[in-house]
């Protein structure tokens, strides 16, 4: 995924929640996934090194890169 793309992508969601290396979009208007094409839930960027996501529901995740941070893509089951 390039800058544009994200940037894009990005300003298509609604910001959710930012705490230690971790942001949130919620994808309010079903984008689809670049990953699987089927919308998703949220974004979750992860911008550190190392991050620790504690997860409250089975969710499937598609995962791309973007820079250093990983972008993870989910989809509640």
């Amino acid at each position: 995924m390039n800058d544009e793309e994200l940037d894009e992508l990005r300003s298509s969601l609604t910001p959710y929640e930012s705490s230690n290396g971790v942001t949130t979009y919620q994808n309010t208007v079903a984008i689809a996934c670049p990953a699987c094409e089927k919308p998703f839930d949220d974004l979750v960027v992860c911008e550190n090194d190392y991050n620790s996501l504690e997860l409250s529901m089975l969710l499937d995740l598609c995962v791309t890169t973007h820079d250093d941070d990983i972008l993870l893509f989910t989809h509640k089951q």
